[in-house]
């Protein structure tokens, strides 16, 4: 994998400094001697720059991070590392050489274009810096990942709440060995199959909220007497007398009942899958339910991700074109460097209009870097419109404390509803479009006005709102003591069904897991009736 074969810097690592409290102090006018004048980098050259670098983020910006562990690598261990979803020493999978191959096909035909950088989520932070970027690529580099990633990774709240990133790297390594070992003790064929279904189900395979109190072994013993006791109690030879007519709904309240204390039991419903796979299958095997685990764990891993990739990408890139401006200021990156930072720089936050062939929805970066820069404005310099949108912050001259608190509190959907800005919606030209699938025409629904903008601004949030863009499938009977057959349900919202094919093949892999049948219901949330049902049965092993 990409870890193995990464010839690393000679660099150490280094601890960061503290951020002083005083507020930022103004750029210096040009004084200092470039740090370099041609494009070739060495490793001395990217200690000037990061030591350069560090300065401006920690002293001026006042930025909190990770210590940094920079890597140089070549193209192929960045594909390699594009193809194991961007971490070092994950396990093996037929899938991430199938992805290898395809990327490293498109890249060497100039069909697709390689990142300049990879960055993880760890303590130290790995900044991954490709060894054929130029030297002002590089010092870019370490300014949006090193500081701009790294910042945002150690202070969202949603990266405190869901990951740990002193741990993470020691936790790769062991699933990387543990899957090895699993390989050769059980072969192949058999890991990847489990593999196979794990990742099938990776998307429900996350706690979206705080995990629910279980029930302890004791209690449910408790539970058990208690119900035994019930039953004592209320027996009498009396019902024996009564017609057989009565017996099947005598016998179905009966099976209500156990239904309802083993779900409850189960801490039914259950949203997160693989977690409920883990811990009740009947047939998995104890290296099985490890392998689910171990999947577990980078499905949550990524999930603050998959929540933040506005405010991410938007925080970064805030932060290396603050520094870059800096060092130009300062005099310490020339001309020649600077026009290469802003030619990359605009290619980044290029938004495409809706009527281009390269338009596939709003670019993260160039929203995000945008509403980083209009709040930069509503705070030093705002408008009357600003004031009455941004009462609490326009004015301020605090823009970094702003944003800093903004990089902490938020994520994209909350973000974007909080601070998304009329000035912003006219620079992207944004409106609204009703669009219903039963109606020949659309409408325009909101425009550019005071009413407008708030319609826009939440309609926007609600697409970025992974709770209500990912299906809601849960667990809600498990028959663990006769026919063994699972439930699951997928609340529909707005009349949006799953795709057969993909509801079909999700519900097999499930099947095969559970090792008996599984029954998925598509209940509408608002009336509660059953729209589709889906049945499947466990493959032969």
């Amino acid at each position: 994998m990409a870890n193995e074969a990464t010839p690393k810097s000679d660099k150490p690592k280094r601890k960061p400094r503290k951020a002083p409290k005083a507020k930022p102090a103004a750029p210096a006018l040009k004084s200092a001697q470039p740090l370099f004048e041609t494009s070739d980098w060495s490793f001395d050259l990217l200690r000037s720059a990061y030591d350069a670098i560090e300065e401006i983020a920690i002293g001026e910006l006042g930025l909190d991070v990770y210590p940094n562990q920079i890597e140089v690598i070549t193209s192929e261990q960045m594909l390699d590392a594009y193809a194991s979803i961007g971490m070092p020493l994950l396990y093996k999978h037929w899938s991430f050489g199938k992805r290898f191959a395809r990327d490293e096909t498109l890249y060497r035909k100039g069909a697709q274009s390689l990142a300049y950088e990879l960055v993880i989520n760890s303590d130290p932070c790995i900044c991954y810096v490709m060894e054929e970027n130029s030297i002002t690529m590089q010092t870019l580099v370490m300014a949006h990942a090193a500081f701009g990633h790294n910042h945002f990774f150690k202070n969202n709240y949603l990266f405190k709440q869901w990951t740990r990133a002193d741990a993470v790297l020691d936790y790769l390594d062991f699933a990387k060995r543990y899957v090895a070992k699993c390989e050769e003790r059980h072969g192949l064929e058999a890991v990847e199959r489990t593999l196979d279904c794990a990742h099938a189900l990776m998307s429900n395979g996350v706690n979206r909220y705080a995990a629910p109190r279980r029930l302890s072994d004791a209690r449910k013993r408790e539970r058990a007497l208690e119900r035994l006791s019930y039953e004592e109690a209320t027996y009498d030879d009396l019902w024996r007398t009564l017609p057989t007519s009565d017996a099947p709904a005598e016998a179905d309240d009966e099976h209500a009942r156990d239904t309802r204390l083993e779900a409850e039991d189960l801490g039914l419903p259950e949203e997160n899958l693989l977690y409920f796979l883990e811990k009740n299958a009947p047939k998995l095997a104890d290296w099985q339910r490890e392998l689910l685990r171990i999947v577990r764990y980078l499905a949550q891993y990524f999930y603050p991700q998959r929540q933040t990739k506005v405010m991410n990408e938007g925080c970064a890139t805030f932060v290396h074109y603050e520094i870059m401006n800096r060092l130009f200021e300062k005099g310490l990156i020339g001309e020649g460097a600077m026009l290469e930072f802003l030619h990359s720089h605009s290619s980044v936050v290029f938004q495409p209009g809706f009527d281009d062939r390269r338009f596939g929805g709003l670019n993260p970066y160039a929203l995000g870097f945008a509403m980083m820069r209009d709040l930069q404005r509503i705070c030093d310099e705002p408008t009357e419109e600003d004031g009455e949108w941004f009462r609490d912050i326009a004015g301020g001259g605090d823009a970094y404390g702003v944003l800093r608190e903004a990089w902490a509190d938020y994520r994209d959907e909350s973000f974007i509803h909080q601070f998304l800005s009329p000035t912003v919606m006219r620079d992207f030209r944004l409106f609204r479009i009703a669009d219903d699938a039963e109606d020949p025409e659309m409408e325009v629904s909101a425009i550019h006005d005071e009413r407008g903008y708030r319609e826009l601004r939440k309609t926007l949030a609600r697409q970025y709102d992974v709770g209500s863009q990912d299906p809601r499938l849960e667990v809600v009977e498990a028959n663990l003591s006769g026919n063994r057959r699972l439930v699951v349900n997928h609340a529909v919202r707005d009349g949006r069904l799953l795709d057969k094919t993909e509801a079909e093949n999700t519900l097999q892999y499930l099947a095969d897991l559970w090792g008996h049948r599984v029954k998925m219901l598509e209940t509408d949330v608002e009336d509660g009736d059953v729209l589709v049902e889906h049945d499947a049965l466990p493959r032969p092993r």
